[in-house]
């Protein structure tokens, strides 16, 4: 029985989206933005030598058709990782009106987004006062530090050392619809901060805000570190996913890093976690070990949260030559009737204005028994597909393009 692997690359968009000039990075529109293009550029150029060198090199997902859909979305080139393709390869545009994580994961699994979601002001205090004392009675402090838009790393160096003298949390959004809190995995204590998060998340989710994120670090004023144990509580799908629609066909479905936190394990039976490095490892264990007709759906976050919100061209393009060099193996070992397709749910141009994503097309690309251009689809015809090679009954909006 066929099976199926879904792999999100967070955030590598290919450019293109027709109403990128609708979304913004600070006072800039995200018209022309294009991860994949301009980190490819950059690479040929000699703008990306830290930790590498040269054009870039992505000769696995470049053959399946990465640079070919590129080109499609967006009419630009991607030297390097633009070989003739061999694969089933498109392009995909998003309906949802937001450029996060749960719009572009939630429609690529069926289901766009059908209400506007709820962005706190870039302007301190970012918060209303109502939801401060929620926080600070949930978590019996006497306030809150941070309470502005700001990275993850940055407000931890800032707000680090009193948040440790004080027990306070630090608060912080960004350009997302997104409420984090950040606190010192020993000294605030790490089932502290999920009790924390998973008490207040209903509140922030009955206001259209999508995640409350557990941001635990440990270290010492001047040395604090993240850790891997982050936390999405995200908002529910508002209707049945891919997830879903396999595991009602009783197939198993298999969440592979922050996809049971974004799906809220609604249609997941088993989650594994850890950073990228650990989570190629799952995926190749899946390759041998997923069961007949089943899911796994896959997301490669640091793509994303390391490189692209930070900026750093040359880090993403080392990023994306790492992902190629693992994945070749992992394909060689794929069955016959096994489909792997490789997409992404948003943009984050490194050598664009500001840290927020981008709004761009994402490509599709994929190994299996198919093969040919499918042009331009939606992110929802993703799950369709999918759903038509597991044979399963696909709902919503989308539309097979195998």
């Amino acid at each position: 029985m066929a099976r199926a692997f879904l792999v999100v690359l967070d955030s590598m968009g290919c450019g293109g989206a027709p109403d990128a000039d609708q979304f913004f990075n600070g006072d800039r529109p995200d018209t022309g933005a294009n991860t994949l293009a301009h980190i490819a550029a950059a690479c040929a150029e000699g703008r990306a030598e830290d930790g590498r060198s040269g054009p870039l090199s992505m000769p696995h997902l470049g053959g399946l058709g990465l640079g070919a859909a590129v080109r499609l979305a967006s009419g630009e080139a991607a030297p390097g990782i633009d070989p003739e393709a061999r694969g089933l390869w498109g392009a995909a545009t998003e309906v949802s009106r937001g450029k996060d994580t749960p719009s572009g994961h939630w429609e690529l699994a069926g289901v766009p987004v059908p209400w506007d979601w709820t962005y706190f002001p870039d302007e301190q205090p970012a918060f209303p006062d109502d939801l401060v004392e929620e926080v600070k009675r949930i978590a019996g402090v006497g306030g809150i530090l941070g309470n502005r838009h700001a990275p993850g790393t940055a407000i931890i160096e800032a707000e680090g050392e009193r948040h440790q003298e004080t027990g306070w949390p630090i608060c912080y959004t960004s350009a997302d619809s997104v409420f984090q809190i950040a606190a010192h995995e020993e000294s605030f204590g790490l089932d502290r901060l999920y009790d924390l998060c998973e008490t207040l998340a209903p509140t922030l989710h009955k206001m259209r805000v999508g995640r409350v994120i557990a941001r635990p670090f440990i270290g010492e004023a001047g040395d604090y570190t993240r850790t891997p144990n982050r936390h999405d509580y995200a908002i529910a799908p508002p209707a049945p996913t891919l997830c879903d629609w396999v595991q009602r066909a009783g197939r198993s479905v298999q969440a592979v890093g922050k996809i049971g936190d974004i799906f809220s394990m609604r249609g997941i039976d088993e989650v594994r976690k850890g950073p990228d490095e650990v989570l190629m490892g799952h995926l190749s264990d899946l390759v041998d070990e997923a069961p007949e007709g089943g899911l796994v759906f896959a997301n490669f976050v640091e793509f994303d949260s390391v490189y692209g919100h930070r900026r750093d061209i040359s880090g993403y393009a080392r990023h994306l030559e790492w992902f190629d060099r693992c994945i070749g193996p992992i394909l060689a070992r794929l069955r016959g009737d096994d489909l792997m397709v490789f997409t992404a749910d948003h943009g984050n141009d490194p050598s664009w204005t500001g840290t927020d994503h981008t709004r761009e097309r994402v490509p599709v690309v994929a190994a299996g028994p198919y093969r040919g251009q499918i042009g331009q689809c939606a992110f929802a015809d993703v799950a369709a597909s999918v759903a038509a090679h597991l044979g399963v009954t696909a709902e919503g909006p989308g539309r097979s393009f195998l």
